[in-house]
């Protein structure tokens, strides 16, 4: 939901998808959530799924993004274990089953560092 990332992950699909539009769907910390489900309610993957749902069926998105970044106020680990949990998240947003690509990223402190997790 930090808004220092999302012109920085927008220009990046736009960039890389050919995206004209990127939608957005922001939690505070969603690689943590989504991968650990902790201090969460289950209503809050739900709804995560169903704005992917809607990005998909009704306005043809692709591909999705997972993002870490540096600084992150609702999931404040390390780099390296916010790595591992987008690896984690990658496999439980494909098993929604959507047909997109998803994409992990990560944005670093100078909020316009893109690097593709791979």
């Amino acid at each position: 939901m930090d808004g220092r990332v999302q012109d920085a992950v927008k220009i990046y699909m736009q960039k890389n998808y050919g995206a004209d539009y990127v939608d957005m769907v922001t939690e505070p910390g969603p690689n943590k959530i989504l991968c650990e489900g902790k201090d969460c309610d289950i209503s809050v993957i739900d709804d995560i799924k169903k704005r992917i749902e809607i990005s998909v069926n009704h306005y043809g998105s692709k591909a999705v993004a997972i993002v870490g970044h540096f600084g992150c106020a609702g999931n404040p680990a390390p780099k390296e274990e916010q790595i591992e949990q987008l690896k984690k998240c990658k496999g439980i947003i494909e098993s929604f089953g959507f047909p997109i690509e998803v994409v992990m990223l990560w944005v670093d402190g100078d909020w316009q560092t893109v690097e593709r997790v791979v």
